[in-house]
């Protein structure tokens, strides 16, 4: 059914609640904390309303490359006006508005391709703790987790993918030998036998 509002109520008062952002000013991916102590969000703005939720650092990483792969597919089958880099008015680099309250933990992700709307519709839904129905990703069903739905022009989904590899790829650096992430206090690298590599703050 259409979704005219900003949040949907399914069911009672105890159902699902998904929260939709059709044209949102901001969709993007960013982090608290410091480089091997961060948390990941991906945070989504409309007029007043801000929704966060957390996520893991994999979660981003494959929701960036799957929306490269998405966005590929509809300039293919569909012939999407996909852009090979980022507008430069969509280039985001700020940091993620606050407060940042985690409305929950991301569990399960879903993406889809709107035809009417020509838009990519990104799905999070809350973590729980059984298996969730693959069928209620992207879908107003009564049963289910939590959910925020955004919707993304192919442009705009192309500069939160670019955004998301920047994120993720912004802690720490990767021991040259093993590729583990270095900390500041130093690393034990497998490929040392167990040795602590001191990091050298000449190394960059």
């Amino acid at each position: 059914m259409p979704i005219m509002c900003g949040w949907l109520r399914v069911g009672g008062a105890m159902a699902r609640v998904i929260h939709v952002f059709r044209q949102p000013d901001r969709f993007v991916a960013g982090t608290v904390g410091e480089p091997g102590d961060r948390t990941f969000y991906l945070q989504a703005s409309e007029d007043v309303r801000t929704i966060s939720v957390t996520v893991e650092k994999q979660q981003v990483a494959v929701l960036a490359e799957r929306l490269g792969s998405l966005l590929e597919e509809v300039a293919n089958r569909f012939g999407a006006d996909v852009p090979e880099s980022v507008p430069e008015e969509l280039v985001d680099a700020d940091p993620l508005n606050v407060p940042v309250e985690e409305e929950f933990r991301v569990g399960t992700m879903g993406l889809g391709w709107d035809a009417e709307s020509k838009a990519v519709v990104i799905e999070l839904l809350a973590m729980t703790e059984g298996e969730v129905d693959e069928t209620v990703v992207l879908d107003d069903t009564e049963e289910g987790p939590d959910a925020v739905r955004v919707f993304l022009t192919p442009a705009g989904a192309r500069a939160f993918a670019e955004r998301a590899d920047r994120v993720v790829n912004a802690g720490r650096r990767p021991c040259p030998l093993c590729g583990e992430p270095l900390d500041p206090a130093g690393h034990i690298c497998p490929r040392q036998n167990g040795y602590r590599r001191e990091l050298d703050v000449s190394e960059g």
